[in-house]
């Protein structure tokens, strides 16, 4: 048998016995029995090495404990701690719907406004053919090119303000270095 770098020397490998399945059951059994044993000695091994010391929460009392079981507990902290907001879906349209001209506001072409007039439009046509949940759906898709006209007046006088605003901070450099 080949010498083994993690053996030292005079000790050398030895193959584990083979058992026959009635000890290899017994052998089994033994672990199993003695299970909870070795798990309370890693446990208390730990401890004296103070592996427990600093961890959050020491000392302070478990929270919610007092209450019953809950199986969704997890679901319920983590929009807690995330602070998430979920909407029924006709409210959630309502709040988008009123959002919506302020986020065309944001897009600097046609075709990047139409594909969200278009795609809040397919939530709404979704939303009307799906199962109602919470309060009624009253938020109509919205007709894409009156939504777009509507668009490009507002995005012509935004630019139209911002050449403004060049030509005036032009004209007022002009006679700063008049003087």
């Amino acid at each position: 048998m080949p010498k083994s770098e993690d053996q030292p020397d005079g000790h050398p490998e030895t193959e584990p016995p083979q058992l026959s399945d009635a000890a290899s059951k017994a052998a089994a059994a033994a672990r199993m029995r003695d299970q909870t044993k070795w798990v309370d000695l890693q446990l208390q091994q730990s401890i004296q090495r103070g592996e427990f010391d600093d961890l959050p929460g020491a000392g302070k009392p478990i929270k919610n404990l007092d209450r019953d079981h809950d199986p969704d507990w997890w679901v319920k902290q983590l929009v807690e701690r995330e602070q998430i907001v979920v909407l029924p879906r006709s409210v959630q349209l309502r709040k988008d719907d009123a959002e919506l001209d302020d986020l065309l506001d944001t897009q600097t072409t046609e075709n990047g406004a139409r594909a969200i007039v278009e795609e809040f439009n397919e939530r709404v046509i979704a939303a009307r053919y799906g199962a109602p949940e919470g309060p009624p759906l009253i938020t109509m898709p919205r007709d894409v090119e009156a939504t777009l006209a509507a668009w490009r007046e507002r995005r012509a006088t935004r630019l139209e303000a911002a050449r403004a605003e060049v030509r005036r901070k032009e004209s007022r450099r002009k006679r700063w270095w008049r003087r």
